[in-house]
Formats: structure tokens, sequence, C-alpha cells
């Protein structure tokens, strides 16, 4: 197991140099800083597995750096050191929520030892997966133990929450890893299309078809499979997914010939699919057959642990794609994105990031830079106005471009939230907006 970097703070050089040497000789990552405000910073900076602090330092001490730790990084384990004549403060962290202190003068196994018992492993997840919060250390867990087999995944979870980031990772887990990974949107693909799509076409299977299409099955042949929003499925192409499922074989479109398939199969959805077989919209026989091994992905705001560390790593990402240096969140930007809703989970933190690392003027990003903005009030500026006019003097075109325009008005932008509002499929409501864009030059 990895772990994450101890932060050494002391104002003696040679202290702590000795600290620091002591720590890199028993094998662990050491980073130092001579002050609090200088920890502080580094912090800011670097993911830190420990704090190792000296109690008396000038010009800020052990005690107001604890408790800055305490207030911006409340899982951060923390030890002091200490001398006899202050014992009682040290004891008094103690009860506030520190790991430990050390009374100088120490020797180096003392140290060792406590640095050995306190210290964070780095987080488990690789790309844009991070598992601070319990809930994903079980998810990854679990995803790991899955991962070398050939049993069929259904990750479920909330729009945006990490569900295809999830699937990749099984898949660079798996003893496929080498081979390909297709992913098929069936909730952006037409469906005159996804049959075709999925399994493939023969020339002159259909008008247009001019060419010999292998599908997405035949495409991640020895790999893995991802059908992405598999509830948006029409039920007429479920049966024939469950049979290619049961047989391991397709046959294209207009086609006569089978062809054998070696792959793994993965699928997510953003809904209650146990509900949707309820409601009779999927099948029960492809459920079960999709189910073997059932994943969900909570939303972000339900693992508050994640969401600094995951902001950091997407504000870097964003920061190096525009050739700018490494960026900072600032303590009012921290505060702004600990306290929001997050309905557009990772996807839409993502976007804040990147458009925080385009406007921050300096090295540290401000709370302005975000653009949280309440949601409605973004919305008042960007739909366009429906005239307040009788219906009895619109067209039906028009009464339901209004009554869509206030249901994702009323669900604060929030395509899922607005489309189970309107009781319709997401994708049929990105169509019907995709449409007024046009419609309104844009402006929608």
């Amino acid at each position: 197991m990895k772990y994450l970097p101890v932060l050494v703070v002391e104002d003696d050089a040679d202290l702590r140099e000795a600290l620091v040497d002591t720590l890199l000789l028993s094998g662990h990552s050491v980073l130092e800083a001579a002050d609090g405000q200088s920890a502080l910073q580094v912090l800011k900076e670097h993911p830190v597995g420990l704090i190792v602090s000296d109690a008396q330092m000038q010009p800020m001490d052990g005690y107001t750096l604890f408790r800055h730790v305490k207030e911006c990084y409340p899982a951060l384990p923390f030890i002091l050191m200490t001398a006899h004549g202050v014992i009682e403060r040290a004891i008094d962290l103690l009860r506030a929520g520190a790991s430990h202190y050390l009374l100088k003068p120490f020797e180096p196994e003392q140290l060792i030892a406590e640095v050995e018992k306190y210290l964070l492993p780095e987080p488990q997840g690789d790309g844009e997966l991070m598992a601070y919060s319990a809930s994903m250390k079980r998810l990854l867990s679990i995803a790991r133990q899955v991962a070398p087999s050939d049993a069929s995944v259904l990750i479920s979870g909330p729009s945006g929450a990490g569900k295809e980031v999830l699937a990749r990772f099984i898949h660079r887990h798996s003893r496929r890893n080498e081979a390909p990974f297709i992913a098929v949107n069936c909730a952006a693909i037409p469906d005159s299309l996804l049959e075709s799509t999925l399994f493939g076409h023969e020339k002159g299977a259909f008008t247009g078809a001019a060419n010999v299409l292998p599908g997405k099955f035949e495409q991640a042949q020895g790999g893995t499979i991802l059908l992405d929003e598999i509830t948006e499925m029409p039920l007429s192409l479920q049966a024939k997914l469950l049979r290619v499922l049961q047989e391991r074989e397709v046959e294209r479109v207009g086609g006569t010939r089978t062809i054998k398939l070696d792959i793994r199969v993965l699928a997510t959805s953003n809904r209650d699919v146990q509900g949707e077989v309820t409601g009779g919209r999927f099948r029960e026989d492809l459920f079960f057959r999709l189910n073997v091994f059932p994943l969900s992905v909570p939303a972000l705001q339900e693992r508050p642990e994640d969401l600094l560390p995951l902001a950091r790593k997407l504000l870097d990402k964003h920061a190096n794609a525009i050739s700018r240096p490494r960026l900072t969140l600032g303590k009012e930007a921290e505060l702004e994105l600990t306290t929001y809703s997050w309905e557009g989970n990772i996807r839409e933190l993502d976007n804040v990031m990147q458009r925080a690392a385009i406007l921050a003027v300096g090295a540290e990003v401000s709370a302005g830079d975000l653009m949280l903005a309440p949601q409605v009030q973004i919305l008042d500026r960007v739909l366009p106005q429906v005239p307040e006019s009788a219906e009895s003097g619109l067209d039906m075109k028009a009464v339901e471009k209004r009554h869509i325009l206030e249901a994702l008005q009323a669900c604060s932008g929030v395509k899922k939230l607005a489309a189970e509002r309107l009781g319709i499929s997401e994708r049929t409501l990105r169509y019907k907006l995709q449409r007024y864009r046009e419609e309104d030059n844009g402006l929608l």
C-alpha cells in the first residue's frame, strides 16, 4: 500500500532536517515547512497524509496551525511535538481532535511508530475517481474484486457522478485491459440507428447501407463493451440484445452469418432500473442478465470528503490544458464548493473548475472565479422568455415549449429531474431543447 507524504513543520532548521532524514530513511515521503503559515501553503499545493508539527513557532504556532487544519482538512491526522512545560495545551488539542503528541526529546523509533500509526494511505482510484470517503473506498474495493472476472456489472447512479469512469476503472483492472473498451451511449443514438450501431449491418441491408459495417459488439471483441444509459433502449431492441448476451453471438442487420463474441458486458443507468422493470419499460429477463453484479455510484454531495481533492485534481487538469502555472483554491472558494448542492455532480464540478482555471487572475482561485451563482438566476439569463398570452391564443407547440421550459426552470436546470417531472425520457427532452435552440438562434 502506498502512503501520502508526511508534512514536518518545525522552525528549527537543524531539528527539521533531522526529522526529515529520519522519516526518509524509514521509507516515507516527506514535505517540510518552517512555520504554520508555510505549512498551510504546502497543504494547498500537495496532498498530505499526516502533519507532525512543533508547538512553539513564529509567526504562527502549532496550536493555531491545528485550528486551521481542523477547519479546512478535518480528516487529516495531526501530531504535535511539545515540551513538558506545556503538556496541558497538548492534551487540550487531543480533546479537540489531534491524533497524538510527542514530548521532546524523543527517540527516532518513537517518531516512526507514531507516524506509521496515523499516516493516511494514498486515495484509492485513478483518473477522476477519488476515494477519501468511506462510501467510495468501499465501492472501489468491490470494483477491484469484480474486475478480474467476466461477470456483467450494472452500474447505477445519478447523471454526472462518474458511472462511465467506474466502468473504465473496472476494464483497466481486468484481464482484458489491453483489449478494446467500447462505450455506446444508448440515449444519444436514434432508435432507428441503434440496432445497426450495436450489431452492425451488411451492405444493402437498408437504404443508405453502402458498405459492410461491423457493430460495436464486434469492435469490442476480446475486450469490454459498455452499454451506457441502457434503460433508454427501446423494448423492441432489448429482446435482440438479450439474445446476444445469452448466446454470446451476434448477427449483423441484413446478414445470415452468426459471429461468436468474446466480450465483457458492463451497463449503466441513471434511473431506478428495478422501477423501470416494474413499470414495464425494461425487460425483467434482461435486467437479471445484466445485474449479475450491481454497483451504485453515490452522488457527489453524498461524499463530501472527495469534493475538494477532486476539485483540485480537475483544476490541475484544466490549468495544464491552457499552460497555466499550478493554481490553488482560496479559502472562500473552498467554502463555496463545499456548500454548493452539485446537482450535476462531477460533470458540473469539472465545468466549474475549467471556468475557474480560465478566470483566475493570480495563482489562487477566488470564490468569484467559480461563478456559482444560484442556478435559477443563471436560468433567468439564458432561457428565452415565452410570452404569457392566453393559452387559447397559442398553438400547441408554443404551449408545449412553455410547459417544458417552466419545468426545466422549476428543476433548476437539471434535465433528469425535469424529464421525470414531464413524464418523458431525458433523450426526448434533450432533442426538444436542441430544437428550441435552433429556433431561437442558439439562445437556449
